[in-house]
């Protein structure tokens, strides 16, 4: 009786926590689609206003990294699902590994852009969207690290299957969309250099 009483509450909990992580998402897919609305408003079409910079490649690899560990954060998922755990370890190491190289190309990129003359501050805004757009996701892959990490330990400390799996499931959507919100950033970005 006492175990169903638990596993009701857990449920429960669960419920709540994902929505509060979907509000998280939506939320911060409104901020990106403000910021870039700004973007679009302040260049007006004027190609004075334009980002006159090419993008770094690191960004280009910025991509290929991210791709990459959204495949290993999949893999990780269904390796819970199918109760392969010694998978599933590897796979959320790798995704961490990925996401860590992907934080140190996005700060490659920015010395890449401060090397090139684009500086956060100066007479061109529309490059220091640039810093800002790329700022604000990397604030977001933090994020996702921190829940990589927090997925991790809990599977080393055995915690039981069904919040294992609610674990690998939030962290997975959350992950999906940031992977799918630097691919609209970079999309945007390489469109209007």
């Amino acid at each position: 009786m006492e175990i169903n009483s638990v596993q009701v509450e857990d449920r429960q909990n669960f419920k709540a926590r994902k929505f509060l992580m979907w509000l998280f998402i939506i939320s911060s897919f409104m901020m990106f689609a403000a910021l870039t609305s700004g973007f679009i408003v302040y260049t007006e079409g004027n190609v004075e206003r334009g980002i006159k910079v090419l993008l770094p490649k690191q960004f280009m690899y910025s991509t290929l990294l991210i791709l990459i560990s959204s495949f290993t954060m999949h893999m990780a998922y269904l390796s819970a699902k199918k109760l392969q755990f010694a998978n599933q370890k590897l796979y959320i190491g790798l995704t961490i590994l990925l996401a860590l190289a992907f934080f140190f190309s996005q700060y490659s990129a920015w010395q890449s852009l401060y090397d090139s003359g684009a500086y956060f501050v100066n007479y061109n805004a529309s490059q220091s969207f640039i810093y800002v757009f790329s700022g604000a996701h990397l604030l977001h892959i933090v994020a996702g690290i921190f829940m990589l990490i927090y997925a991790f330990i809990g599977k080393i400390r055995n915690i039981p299957q069904v919040r294992n799996i609610f674990r690998m499931e939030v962290t997975s959507i959350f992950w999906h969309f940031i992977d799918i919100l630097w691919i609209y950033l970079y999309v945007f970005l390489l469109l209007n250099q």
